[in-house]
């Protein structure tokens, strides 16, 4: 009888249900883990190339615009009049949005479009509070002059790169530390920012950086013409949010994973638990006899129909081989009984009458000698060969019990003496021969062999009325054949041995 730890319901919960769920919250777990690090470092490694984009594209914006000054005053030396250039240049007015002019050697100004008086002594002007870049450029006595916003530049060169969203900040730093453009909410120390003192040193990259809302990516980059520092900041998780929030929710997945496990289990039990608990307890039934209970139905999946009908079967064929053996049991008394009688009767109709005419002979003998009588001689001598045939008979009897030349000389000889007492009690002649090369037999085969030749032999001496019969004893390398035949009658043996 199993314990109850060792059941089909708990081994399915400890070794299908149980390990199912902690491998699937894993690799859940790892599979989360792996995406979040693998996003980290995509964004992180995004960042830094779009940040050096930017920083190029500014770069380029910065180099356009100088390239236009430069050339706008070689037209203005040869053009007709000042006007006329700058009329001729309107096309990069969009670009300066602080204005163009055209400056004579005095510092009077020859023509302009949008411009302002402003001071020319610096590069960055500061102009109601914002930044203003001027860019200019000396032909023929005559400087063309232009003014942007490096805030409106920027603004135009990042806006596809880095949206502005509530949660990226954005700034451009020029080398005196003063802010050109800003996206986003600055963040405090913003002049020993992360990334900001490493783009104003020329270095670019990224860094991952602990904030108090979560982990922020901080990419930097140089804008190579004028020495500023591009630096853009957001958390990573920003990138990926929903993507992250529905791999977030994937462990949901396991709510119908293990209903279905469950169901799975409770039909398991219902269907295969219960129908062999239940064979279990007519299996033991059947062992202490009761070969009806077997075939009550358990129910149950195929299988355990199928292994019910082959437990029916088998109790089937040992009820009929319990038959069968009662009935051999039986025959193997009465043959015992028909062997005692036989014995008995050739004890009292051969030896004991022996003894008696014996008996007889020697008071006779006693008589004679007494009288004097001359045929004492004769009487003696018939005495001395009723007590050798009488010798031969219990000697015959004897062997019938116990082989005794077999312990003695050997299974060849011992057949060979039976073979000689059918040709002695049968009147049959009788042949016995061995081929191949005789070896001993262990002690069980040969008392086995002598015992089916002996029987086979004493049935030709009752019932075959044999005239002739031969025993050949054939030894190979791996078997030993007996063959027994005869010349009288015989029967139609039995297909099977039970019967």
């Amino acid at each position: 009888m199993t314990s109850r730890g060792q059941g089909l319901s708990l081994q399915l919960f400890f070794f299908i249900l149980l390990p199912l769920t902690i491998v699937i919250f894993c690799i859940l777990y790892w599979s989360l883990t792996l995406h979040q690090e693998a996003m980290r470092t995509l964004v992180g490694e995004r960042d830094a190339r779009a940040v050096k984009a930017a920083s190029t594209a500014i770069t380029e914006q910065l180099l356009h615009r100088s390239a236009a000054v430069r050339g706008l005053a070689l037209h203005a030396a040869q053009a007709a009049s000042p006007e006329q250039a700058l009329a001729n240049y309107n096309f990069i007015l969009n670009d300066f949005d602080g204005g163009l002019a055209l400056i004579k050697d005095n510092n009077v100004i020859a023509a302009s479009a949008n411009w302002k008086n402003r001071s020319l002594a610096s590069e960055i002007l500061m102009e109601d509070g914002n930044p203003l870049m001027i860019v200019s450029a000396t032909s023929g006595g005559i400087t063309a002059v232009g003014a942007f916003s490096p805030s409106n530049l920027a603004a135009r060169a990042l806006a596809d790169t880095f949206p502005a969203t509530s949660e990226s900040f954005t700034v451009i730093i020029d080398q005196n530390r003063r802010v050109l453009y800003q996206s986003g909410k600055a963040p405090t120390g913003l002049m020993q920012h992360t990334g900001i003192p490493e783009a104003l040193r020329g270095e670019s990259g990224s860094i991952y950086l602990s904030t108090s809302d979560g982990e922020h990516v901080v990419a930097y980059s140089p804008i190579a013409p004028t020495g500023w520092a591009l630096m853009i900041e957001e958390p990573w998780e920003a990138v990926d949010n929903p993507l992250l929030r529905t791999t977030q929710a994937a462990p949901l997945i396991l709510i119908p994973i293990l209903l279905f496990a469950l169901i799975a289990l409770g039909f398991g039990i219902r269907q295969i638990v219960q129908p062999l608990q239940l064979l279990e307890k007519q299996a033991a039934e059947l062992g202490w006899g009761n070969f009806a209970a077997i075939e009550k139905p358990v129910g149950g999946i195929a299988e355990i129909h199928h292994l019910q009908a082959q437990l029916i079967l088998m109790a089937q064929k040992v009820k009929a081989a319990q038959k069968n053996l009662r009935g051999y049991v039986s025959m193997i008394t009465a043959g015992q009984e028909d062997e005692r009688r036989r014995l008995a009767r050739e004890l009292h109709d051969d030896a004991v009458q022996s003894l008696v005419a014996l008996d007889q002979r020697t008071q006779l003998a006693q008589l004679a000698a007494k009288n004097g009588s001359p045929d004492v001689a004769t009487r003696l001598s018939e005495i001395r060969n009723m007590t050798t045939t009488l010798m031969a008979e219990v000697r015959r009897v004897i062997r019938a019990l116990r082989p005794i030349y077999l312990e003695d000389l050997g299974l060849l000889p011992a057949i060979e003496m039976l073979a000689r007492d059918l040709e002695q009690t049968a009147k049959a002649q009788t042949k016995f021969a061995v081929e191949g090369q005789p070896r001993r037999l262990t002690s069980a085969q040969e008392i086995a062999i002598y015992r089916m030749a002996q029987e086979a032999l004493n049935n030709i001496a009752r019932s075959a009325q044999a005239r002739h019969a031969s025993v050949s004893m054939t030894f190979n390398e791996t078997e030993f054949v007996m063959r027994v035949e005869d010349d009288g009658k015989g029967f139609v043996a039995p297909e099977r041995v039970s019967d």
